[in-house]
């Protein structure tokens, strides 16, 4: 069974540092894109960042410069590095993932969401 693990969330300080992992567990033939989500309560979920098989990514303006995705293709996890959080980086995030299969064509995961609370 193929799944996205998440994990790294937690309670930090504003202008703390936080790394999210999702790795994946299970046979796959790669990672063709990445993505990381947030939710908080009584609001809509955003994507935060993103990456392509190519390597290209983005990032929501609010998170620009303090946030950096990443992935690590041997070990077929990705990461989201956080830093310089703000209060309002709070919420449950979420990877997404589009894999490839070996048996299969691609298909798409979400991670089970890891908590992030930033206090002021």
């Amino acid at each position: 069974q193929v799944q996205l693990v998440e994990s790294g969330g937690g309670l930090v300080q504003a202008g703390g540092s936080l790394r999210l992992s999702c790795k994946v567990s299970g046979r796959i033939s790669s990672i063709n894109y990445m993505g990381w989500y947030r939710q908080a309560p009584g609001k809509q979920r955003e994507l935060v960042a993103d990456i392509t098989a190519g390597g290209s990514s983005k990032y929501i303006d609010s998170v620009k410069g303090r946030f950096t995705i990443s992935r690590d293709s041997a070990q077929n996890t990705g990461y989201l590095q956080m830093n310089s959080l703000k209060p309002e980086d709070t919420g449950i995030y979420y990877c997404n993932a589009r894999l490839g299969m070996y048996y299969r064509g691609p298909a798409d995961y979400w991670g089970q969401g890891t908590q992030v609370t930033v206090s002021s």
